[in-house]
C-alpha cells in the first residue's frame, strides 16, 4: 500500500542546508500498521510529511496503492491518504466548530449528504451530537483529537498517517485514543504509519517499526522483536532504555486498564 524508495529531504542551501532525511526506504502492506521511532529531529515526521504531500522538495520515489505520486497531487490522491497531527489544539481552526471542521473536507471533495457524514463521523470517534457545534476551546484535549481523527476519516481514506497523535495528551487519555485508533484500523481496513518517540506506544499499535536516527533508518524490527528486546543497533538500545526509564510501565498499565 505504501512504498518509499531512497527518499531524501533537505532544507536550505549551501552552508545552511540540513539533510533531514537521507536515503530512506521501506514498504507497508495493505492493512499493516508501521511505526517510525526516534528522538526529536530524527526525520520521522519529515518522512510522513512527504508521504502526505505536505512537502514538495524531496527526492526519491513514493508510491501509494501501487501508483507513484509526485510533488503535486490530484484530488483523488489526496483523498487516499490523510493525516492526524500531534497537537489537537493547533491542528484545529480556533474559529471553526467541529461541524465546520468536518464539513469542509467533505465539501472540497464534493461528497453527498454532508450533514449525515458529519453526524456519523462524530459518532465513530465517540462524540455525541452535543459536541457538533462546539469550538476547540470548548473541548478537552482528548475530544479535540477525536475531532481531528474524524476529520481525517470523513473522506474514507485507505491510508492514515499519525504524527505523535497522543504525545500532547494525559496518559489515561492516550490509552483511550490509541484503543480508538486500533478499533478504527480493524473496522475500516486502514493502513497506518505512526510516528512516535515512545516504544511502548509503537509496540502496542504497530506490526513492524523502523528506528530512525539523524535522518536514516538504522534498524527495522517487528513488534515481537521489540517486546523481546531483540534489537542490535546501539541507538535502538539507547532509545529503549530512555523510553523504559520514564513512562513505559505507566502507559502499559493504562492501556491494560481500558483495553
Amino acid at each position: 500500500m505504501i512504498e518509499v524508495d531512497d527518499l531524501s529531504v533537505s532544507f536550505g542551501h549551501g552552508k545552511s542546508r540540513i539533510d533531514a532525511v537521507k536515503h530512506v526506504s521501506f514498504a507497508v502492506a495493505p492493512g499493516e500498521s508501521f511505526g517510525l521511532v526516534g528522538e526529536s529531529g530524527s526525520g520521522k515526521s519529515t518522512v510522513v510529511g512527504a508521504i502526505a504531500g505536505l512537502l514538495d522538495d524531496w527526492q526519491g520515489r513514493i508510491a501509494l496503492a501501487g501508483q507513484p505520486v509526485g510533488r503535486a497531487r490530484r484530488l483523488a490522491q489526496r483523498k487516499l491518504v490523510q493525516m492526524v497531527f500531534q497537537d489537537p489544539y493547533g491542528s484545529l481552526h480556533p474559529r471553526h466548530t467541529a461541524d465546520r471542521t468536518l464539513s469542509e473536507p467533505a465539501a472540497i471533495h464534493r461528497l453527498a449528504g454532508i450533514e449525515g457524514l458529519v453526524r456519523k463521523g462524530l459518532s465513530d470517534v465517540g462524540l455525541g451530537p452535543e459536541h457538533r457545534f462546539r469550538y476547540p476551546h470548548q473541548l478537552s484535549g482528548g475530544q479535540r483529537q477525536r475531532v481531528a481523527i474524524a476529520r481525517a476519516l470523513i473522506l474514507e481514506p485507505r491510508i492514515l498517517l499519525l504524527d505523535e497523535p497522543t504525545s500532547a495528551l494525559d496518559v489515561s487519555v492516550q490509552a483511550e485514543i490509541l484503543n480508538l485508533l486500533r478499533r478504527l484500523r480493524v473496522e475500516r481496513g486502514l493502513t497506518m504509519i505512526m510516528v512516535s518517540h515512545n516504544l511502548a506506544v509503537i509496540a502496542y499499535m504497530c506490526d513492524r517499526l523502523a528506528v530512525m536516527n539523524r535522518g536514516e533508518i538504522v534498524e527495522t524490527l517487528d513488534a515481537r522483536q521489540l517486546r523481546r528486546h531483540d534489537f542490535s543497533h546501539p541507538y535502538t538500545q539507547q532509545l529503549f532504555r530512555a523510553s523504559a526509564g520514564y513512562d513505559r510501565s505507566l502507559l502499559g498499565d493504562a492501556l491494560e486498564a481500558v483495553s
